[in-house]
């Protein structure tokens, strides 16, 4: 039988509330599909964050290796300059003795020519 365009199903319903029905049903579908996808979401939000708290973690440590080199190379750069100002004295003191030394063996040379000098001279 129809009712004003709507059929009569055999339990008293009509077509237009198994339309209805259906279309709930789809409705439920989708709302619970939409849902596991929320619940995916969620989950791979919360594993992307994790991620980033370790990549945090990790270039924190870095960023202090970092510095703590940092501050090695500042100390060996500063040592390095006492060892140059060092070096610089050393090396004069070191032109130094060996202009010492070479006057001292002109000295005696004179010395010895002088006395040579003087024993030929006598004779």
């Amino acid at each position: 039988m129809s009712y004003g365009g709507y059929t009569q199903l055999p339990s008293g319903s009509t077509d237009h509330d198994h339309r209805q029905q259906q279309v709930v049903a789809n409705t439920y579908n989708v709302l619970q599909s939409t849902s596991r996808s929320i619940e995916r979401s969620q989950q791979v939000a919360i594993q992307t964050e994790n991620i980033g708290a370790e990549v945090l973690g990790e270039l924190g440590e870095q960023r202090e290796s970092l510095l703590r080199t940092t501050r090695r190379l500042e100390d060996a750069d500063q040592e390095l300059s006492k060892s140059r100002v060092i070096i610089r004295k050393l090396r004069n003191e070191v032109l130094y003795n060996r202009i010492v030394l070479i006057l001292i063996i002109i000295l005696e040379l004179a010395i010895l020519v002088g006395l040579l000098v003087l024993k030929f001279a006598h004779l």
